[in-house]
């Protein structure tokens, strides 16, 4: 009635007249308790008269006998929302709740009420509160006072955070205020299982935190305190202790911090010197680095004492002469110390580095082990590492521009060191030094530059000569003329060079030079010099006769793919690239096949199969990142090449015959080949570039993959036809095209010689439209489900399951700009797991693998908590597919099973005595790959509940042992971690 007007409240308090004045307490708190649950449903409705009567009401409550009172509470409570309270109201009800209520003994529902009432008078009448002074500080004092509830906690933490950052008095309550609040630090709280609530540690930890760390005023009390749980011996103390002072640090200044600095130093040096906790150390390290930047920023009075000077000056006293003992165990902590205080700002860099940086090319000097030398230099990169965050180095301040020969000396005599871990070292010193901006001199450069090949070149250990490449790469941008300039006419001559060594050293020389080429190819100018050595060197290989002719050629492609890598964010570098390099490639394969097709020799490698799908990847990365613009540019080249043999655009385009990928014949075999070259191009374009005679391209691509003989051949077009299906717009044309393709595929499938193409084709096809959500997907899936009971296709439908929910390297992928829709895999699993087993049921035991085969790989490929869902219907099946004696099911079946023992142990372990069983079986499998997958699952049984594993303990251990003699070393590795854990299971702390 008083929601829809027929009512007002005053004519219900009147009603409830009776209720309200009776003597019993029971029956006015019933009466309260309506009347309140009324306003807290119509609080917005009340008129500012009716608030004014109903406050004074409620307040004269307060008095009455303690049933009543969270009927009242939750009145005053509905009350506090009101907008339209008269001045005066809230500080009104605040003094009557200070005075009249001791809050602390009601329940802890009535003490949120207070504290919510208090939270909106703070948030809609600040300047009335205000009024009240110190004294709205001191009843909240009161109020919270011995409070231990943690939903309460994190609404009163809440409440002292206003009443400090919105500047309310705290006059002399100050301590008070703080005492209240510390006495819960450090928070001790475990939440209770099944905690409706969901309140964590962690949330009470950070609530507590924010209210300590809040004032400066707190400073003198909370200085003492957190010194105090740093010398305490629980973890859990010291850790929240050190958050707590760099927290705080972040608002102190020198004044707060001065009384306290040498104990403060004196704690977080102890820690750091004695503690086996990383997670200590890293915090005391960060607790350093903040207050020497809060030191740093306090602005200094002319009559003030340097704090920073006189703190730096104790660290330094403390630490810097543990550096002259590398060998010692306090070299290190002591070096983190000065590192974490270097850290913290311009003015404490420079002040250490000035001590620290001599003595540190001192000591390298006077060491002459690799091992202490290794030491020194690791302190020293992290004090060059640290100048990087200041950037440009001034020459006026830097200690390290005026150390220059030394350091440059000291990093290059590394780089020439026989120990390949103070070289690894170096070269991490080397990378730092030339990013810092005007530190190396021209000279400087090409020596870094010299020493970055030799390493690259012709140090023996593969560390070295990978570090120095990635070295390369990073400097590159940097200085691009001086690595175009020199690094890569030297890498280009020692590519060219024949020498007269082993054919072993030569190769792997040429290897090493092909790779530094990629790896300095991190700037548009020097790709601009990198790219035609590449291009010149795969053409000097593909006119050789040689055997290895073809790992050449793979090598100088993976190069090229690792440029292309690299382009790719460049605009104008990715577009240099496409029409350098792509051109090149396909008159160079057009010319191989040209050759082949009139029987020539020269050139026959790059037709193989390695070098082509070396290719694949180097197209396709040149491709999809150029703009709608550049690729539709270049498509209306490629595409007519293929379809029309229109090779004018191709460089060195004088070829002996014509060009017809998509024509009859045996001599056409070649050209029919390099389909795979096209598929890497036009599954790559972004999906908004038209392509030249689609629907030509389609039906020859799908006419090849059904007839070509040749395996690679037909499973690139069928590859190709996929991907355009995939990114085809929806409408009439593509309903056409996906008809001819099932008309094509069903004879095939059926009976005849191309039976494999065909389902090949069904494989790629059902893929692309699998992960656009395409109608005809479930028709095709079905057809594929069909094929697991053929007795000659079924095992490679059942493979194909996996091509289906794997990511496929090469086509129908996100990168390449497939259409792939999220949770395609759960949607696939929900609508074809059930057929799947319901086929395996009622299918011959000939071919009831094929189904489980099937199966494992859809599982195996499913996101983890999917599966778990699904786990206690699967199981069994799971469990059945462990005694296929096909090894492809064993080992899927295996793979899925693993994660699911460590994320559903409950499930698992109500089969423990069948999973027992089966993996140890499978740990004598003639397949070493099963062996070591079966070990695996062993021991990740070890994470199911240990009473339920306790009674199979004797049994597993006795199995394990006759892995331990496998001939095989990875599967003796993993039996002893499985047996070590099995022996362990049960044991005290375990």
């Amino acid at each position: 009635g008083v929601k829809d007007g027929r009512w007002t409240v005053l004519q219900l308090v009147e009603a409830l007249g009776f209720c309200l004045e009776n003597t019993d307490p029971r029956t006015r708190g019933r009466g309260l308790q309506l009347l309140s649950q009324v306003l807290l449903q119509c609080y917005s409705l009340l008129q500012e008269k009716e608030v004014l009567h109903l406050v004074l009401f409620y307040e004269s409550r307060l008095q009455d006998h303690h049933l009543v009172i969270p009927s009242v509470l939750q009145g005053l409570r509905a009350l506090s929302m009101c907008e339209v309270l008269s001045p005066g109201l809230a500080v009104s009800v605040l003094k009557a709740i200070f005075q009249e209520v001791h809050v602390q003994s009601l329940m802890q529902l009535d003490r949120h009420t207070v504290y919510s009432i208090i939270t909106n008078f703070m948030s809609t009448r600040e300047e009335e509160l205000k009024g009240l002074g110190a004294d709205f500080t001191f009843g909240f004092i009161q109020v919270m006072d011995g409070e231990k509830d943690p939903r309460n906690l994190l609404v009163a933490f809440q409440i002292v955070r206003d009443l400090i950052a919105k500047d309310y008095a705290l006059g002399p309550f100050v301590e008070e205020l703080f005492e209240v609040t510390s006495c819960y630090f450090p928070v001790d709280f475990t939440p209770p299982p099944n905690d409706p609530h969901g309140i964590q540690r962690e949330d009470l930890i950070l609530s507590l935190r924010a209210v300590l760390a809040s004032t400066p005023q707190f400073a003198e009390f909370l200085l003492p305190l957190l010194i105090e749980k740093l010398d305490s011996e629980l973890q859990s103390a010291k850790l929240d202790s050190l958050q707590t002072l760099t927290a705080c640090c972040a608002i102190y200044g020198q004044k707060e911090l001065q009384e306290f600095l040498p104990s403060l130093w004196s704690s977080l040096r102890r820690e750091v010197f004695q503690t086996a906790s990383e997670k200590i150390e890293t915090e005391c390290l960060a607790a350093l680095h903040a207050l020497s930047a809060c030191l740093s920023r306090s602005v200094l009075s002319s009559d003030s004492e340097d704090l920073l000077d006189s703190f730096l000056s104790s660290i330094l006293q403390d630490c810097r002469h543990h550096l002259c003992e590398p060998d010692m165990k306090l070299v290190w902590p002591s070096a983190k110390l000065l590192q974490a205080a270097a850290g913290a700002s311009l003015r404490t860099y420079h002040c250490i580095t000035c001590s620290v940086l001599p003595l540190l090319l001192e000591q390298y000097t006077k060491h002459t082990q690799s091992s202490q030398r290794r030491t020194i230099l690791e302190m020293l990169l992290g004090f060059l590492e640290l100048q990087q965050k200041w950037g440009h180095v001034e020459e006026d301040e830097s200690t390290l521009l005026s150390l220059q020969a030394p350091v440059c000396s000291v990093v290059f005599s590394a780089l020439t060191d026989p120990s390949v871990q103070l070289q690894l070292v170096g070269i991490k010193a080397l990378t730092v030094l030339g990013s810092l901006q005007g530190f190396l001199s021209s000279s400087d450069l090409e020596l870094v530059v010299d020493h970055l090949i030799r390493l690259a070149l012709h140090e023996e250990d593969s560390q070295s000569s990978e570090a120095a490449m990635e070295a390369a790469g990073t400097l590159a941008p940097t200085y691009p003329k001086i690595f175009s300039g020199r690094m890569v006419p030297r890498l280009g001559e020692e590519l060219q060079s024949e020498r007269e060594e082993s054919y072993h050293n030569h190769h792997s020389l040429q290897q090493r030079c092909l790779q530094a080429l990629a790896a300095v190819s991190t700037h548009t100018s020097i790709v601009r010099e990198t790219v035609p050595v590449l291009l010149q060197h795969l053409h000097k290989v593909q006119k050789g006769t040689e055997a290895r002719n073809t790992q050449d050629m793979v090598s100088v492609c993976q190069s090229l793919h690792r440029v292309a890598l690299q382009c790719q964010q460049d605009a104008e570098g990715c577009w240099y690239f496409h029409q350098t390099v792509v051109p090149c490639l396909l008159a160079m394969a057009v010319q191989a096949a040209m050759q082949e097709s009139t029987h020539t020799l020269p050139g026959k490698a790059l037709l193989e199969e390695e070098v082509l799908a070396a290719m694949i990847p180097v197209i396709s990365a040149a491709t999809t990142h150029l703009s709608p613009e550049l690729a539709a540019q270049s498509v209306s080249h490629v595409v007519p090449l293929f379809l029309d043999g229109e090779v004018s655009f191709l460089p060195q385009n004088s070829f002996p015959c014509s060009f017809q990928p998509f024509g009859d014949g045996e001599c056409l075999e070649a050209q029919r080949r390099l389909v795979a070259l096209l598929m890497a191009f036009v599954c790559s374009l972004p999906r908004d570039v038209a392509i030249p005679q689609q629907e030509w391209l389609l039906r020859e691509l799908l006419a090849l993959s059904c007839s070509c003989n040749c395996p690679f051949t037909a499973t690139t077009a069928a590859k190709c036809f996929a991907g355009l299906v995939n990114k085809h717009p929806a409408g009439q044309q593509l309903d056409e095209i996906l008809q001819l393709a099932v008309n094509r595929m069903e004879p095939g499938l059926a009976e005849g010689p191309c039976r494999t193409q065909a389902l090949t084709l069904l494989l790629w096809v059902t893929k692309a439209l699998v992960l656009r959500y395409h109608p005809l997907s479930s028709c095709l899936t079905d057809k594929l489900l069909g094929l697991l009971g053929d007795t000659e296709l079924g095992p490679a439908a059942a493979d194909g399951f996996s091509l289906l929910m794997a990511e496929s390297p090469d086509v129908l992928h996100k990168g390449c700009h497939a259409d792939v829709r999220i949770m395609f895999r759960q949607r696939f699993f929900t609508d074809n797991v059930p057929k799947l087993v319901q086929g395996f049921h009622g299918a011959g035991p000939d071919v009831k693998a094929n189904y489980l085969k099937g199966l494992s790989h859809v599982l195996n490929h499913l996101p983890k908590p999917v599966l778990v869902t699904e786990l206690p219907t699967l199981l069994p099946l799971l469990l059945e597919a462990l005694s296929c004696s096909d090894r492809v099911v064993q080992l899927s079946t295996l793979s899925c099973l693993h994660p699911l023992l460590l994320e559903a142990p409950q499930i698992m372990s109500l089969h423990v005595d069948t999973l027992v069983t089966k993996f140890l079986n499978l740990t004598s499998s003639p397949t070493m790959a099963v062996r070591i997958a079966a070990l695996r699952c062993a021991h990740a049984l070890t994470s199911l509940p240990t009473t339920v594993l306790l009674p199979y303990k004797g049994r597993v251990i006795r199995a394990l042992a006759k892995p331990l003699d496998d001939k095989k070393r990875l599967v003796r590795k993993e039996a002893v971690a499985a047996r070590g854990e099995w022996f362990l299971l049960g044991s005290p702390g375990r």
